[in-house]
């Protein structure tokens, strides 16, 4: 990605390989290869079959990701972001590459979502779940580490609370590489792009989508929805450093 010259600014003025995102994504692809093959002909039971359902919105969040990342202004500090950013882009005549990525994952998410049996109010709730906890990991971008950092710790609580295993067996293929990529994103080596953030935002959707009762997804999507609007209006980073646990959280792995 360097020789490449594939390279973006970050916070702190340095410049990182960039997007690493689509990395993770191609890593993830490729061993989905050899994975399919053992798993049809060598009766192993590797990849849970509901993957074949979810596996359309992570590429496709990935791919809108990526041309954002490619002829919008992707994770750059100067970007518009959160919807107000993308809407008063919109509204002055530019063109807005995260606007085209809301229409496409709105888009995805209908789609993957139908079939689930809910009635109509829950079907959108859905919806609305999905395509804000993909949105929500795109706003936490603002530091090395933090997306993969949410994404673990999603993952864990899901795990040790329900005592199970579930997730990392439906989408353990997409959260693997995002364990390698940590260390290059703490250490200020990549960065992950909007490509890395929306499929760990699509990831994370996903979990709750599949894990949570519907009253569970309901108090869920009014949390997304809460952290998303505080989002809009205050600055995320600055209330993690006012917060002695998520600050620790945060920080921990990054250069001082």
């Amino acid at each position: 990605m360097l020789n490449g010259g594939h390279l973006r600014v970050n916070h702190r003025g340095r410049k990182l390989a960039f997007p690493l995102g689509a990395v993770l994504l191609t890593a993830a692809l490729v061993s989905l290869a050899p994975l399919s093959v053992l798993d049809e002909r060598g009766g192993l039971d590797l990849l849970d079959p509901e993957l074949r359902q979810w596996i359309v919105y992570l590429v496709g969040i990935a791919f809108l990701g990526l041309l954002d990342d490619s002829l919008g202004m992707g994770s750059s500090p100067d970007s518009p972001r959160g919807w107000r950013g993308h809407a008063s882009a919109v509204l002055r005549g530019e063109l807005s590459t995260g606007a085209v990525k809301a229409v496409g994952a709105l888009a995805l998410a209908a789609y993957v979502v139908t079939g689930t049996g809910s009635e109509w109010l829950g079907y959108l709730a859905d919806i609305a779940l999905l395509i804000l906890a993909t949105n929500l990991f795109n706003l936490l971008d603002l530091r090395g580490g933090r997306v993969e950092k949410a994404l673990l710790l999603l993952v864990a609580g899901f795990c040790l609370i329900g005592w199970t295993l579930a997730p990392v067996e439906l989408l353990g293929v997409f959260i693997g590489p995002f364990l390698v990529g940590l260390w290059f994103t703490l250490g200020e080596r990549a960065m992950l792009g909007d490509t890395g953030s929306n499929l760990a935002g699509a990831v994370a959707g996903v979990i709750l989508l599949t894990e949570l009762s519907e009253t569970g997804r309901l108090v869920a999507l009014a949390i997304v929805v809460a952290i998303t609007l505080f989002g809009e209006f205050r600055s995320i980073s600055r209330t993690i450093d006012r917060i002695p646990p998520l600050r620790f959280i945060d920080s921990l792995g990054r250069p001082k």
